[in-house]
């Protein structure tokens, strides 16, 4: 049968996060590998029996696996603050008083700030790192069902927010952490999944020597979340005329940076060791703070003239962008932890079409490759 227009599917995504070859797929599923192919393909539409079949095989929904592209609606909504003409926005949305609004996600405006709702309130400390909790509510069935991910890319919440619509019964707890910190987080066993962007110049790769070597025999996989571009933040108009590294030396710019561990500190370092600029001739190198979101506030407020991000948080502050580098941001998750069905519920939506528009309409990312395992250690 041939593919219906309007029929997407997700099936190669989730297949080869679980290590399967489209012959392994084909064999589960008693089906054929020119099946397997077609379908992933977009060029066959597979019946109710064959569906069924895969779903089962992968351990999914047929909902997780196939869905219909349809038209999306357009409203005509009330802008919640005025915006410069002509720039396209990311909204949020909501019905007030009979008439749409459209909330604009621009600078501190993007980021949530909101108090984290308790779970519980401790009552006695047991140990030295221990205590005793008591539950606000009968949530036990909430608390099994929640993934926790450490790490610093503003996309993770927006993952997070897509998912939890797409599995209402799933929770998922973002800890912000700089690449180091969630790595050692989860290795700690404080986190089932850590996010990180970090290159070593020695082996040309990113992430795995590090995990590797912090893991230390601990087996886990990769999986990519995206490709982002890291470079400098700049008031709007560059209006110092930054093009490089060297401009920050030669034209006397104040710059924020981050803490050690994170990726956008570790990228400074190496390309000004690359342009043979020593650290304490950047004035502000030793100005720490420790969020995405800080630099581009320091940058916005005139604390700093410069500051290292990527280039969706310049797109969404509204602030000047030079690229230095496009680096990849992984996924590290322990393999005792891939097989728990909220943490596959969460990862199977990293090919779902909700999750992709998010990334695409921010900007600054490319997710061709994202849900790919690209290593096993």
């Amino acid at each position: 049968m041939k593919q219906d227009s309007d029929l997407r599917n997700n099936l190669k995504s989730i297949r080869t996060r679980l290590g399967m070859s489209q012959q392994d797929l084909a064999n589960i599923a008693n089906v054929t590998r020119q099946t397997i192919s077609g379908v992933e393909s977009g060029q066959y539409a597979p019946s109710v029996a064959i569906t069924l079949r895969l779903a089962k095989a992968l351990g999914c929904q047929v909902e997780d696996l196939f869905w219909l592209e349809r038209d999306l609606a357009e409203i005509e909504a009330v802008l919640a603050k005025p915006v410069p003409n002509g720039q396209q926005l990311r909204v949020s949305m909501a019905r007030v008083g009979g008439q749409w609004i459209a909330y604009p996600l621009i600078g501190k405006d993007a980021f949530r700030q909101d108090m984290i709702p308790a779970d519980g309130e401790s009552t006695s400390q047991t140990g030295t790192n221990k205590v005793r909790v008591r539950l606000l509510d009968d949530n036990l069935d909430t608390l099994h069902n929640t993934v926790v991910i450490a790490g610093c890319a503003p996309v993770i919440s927006l993952w997070a927010r897509a998912t939890e619509r797409w599995h209402p019964q799933l929770r998922v707890q973002y800890n912000f952490a700089n690449s180091m910190a969630a790595l050692h987080s989860l290795c700690r066993g404080e986190a089932h999944i850590a996010g990180m962007h970090l290159y070593d110049p020695e082996t040309g790769e990113y992430n795995t020597p590090f995990v590797r070597d912090v893991l230390a025999g601990r087996e886990a996989v990769l999986i990519t979340l995206g490709v982002w571009e890291e470079g400098l933040l700049l008031k709007s108009g560059n209006p110092m005329g930054i093009r490089t590294v060297t401009d920050l030396v030669a034209g006397e710019v104040t710059i924020v940076n981050r803490e050690i561990g994170s990726g956008s500190r570790m990228l400074l370092e190496q390309t000004l060791q690359k342009e043979q600029i020593p650290f304490d001739a950047v004035q502000g190198f030793d100005n720490i703070l420790k969020s995405h979101q800080d630099v581009a506030q320091a940058v916005v407020r005139g604390v700093a003239d410069a500051g290292m991000s990527t280039g969706s948080v310049a797109t969404a502050f509204g602030l000047g962008f030079i690229p230095l580098n496009q680096s990849r941001y992984d996924l590290v998750i322990l393999k005792e932890y891939l097989e728990e069905a909220p943490v596959q519920q969460l990862l199977s939506t990293l090919g779902h079409r909700m999750v992709h528009s998010q990334f695409e309409i921010l900007g600054g990312y490319d997710i061709s490759k994202i849900g790919e395992v690209v290593a096993t250690v």
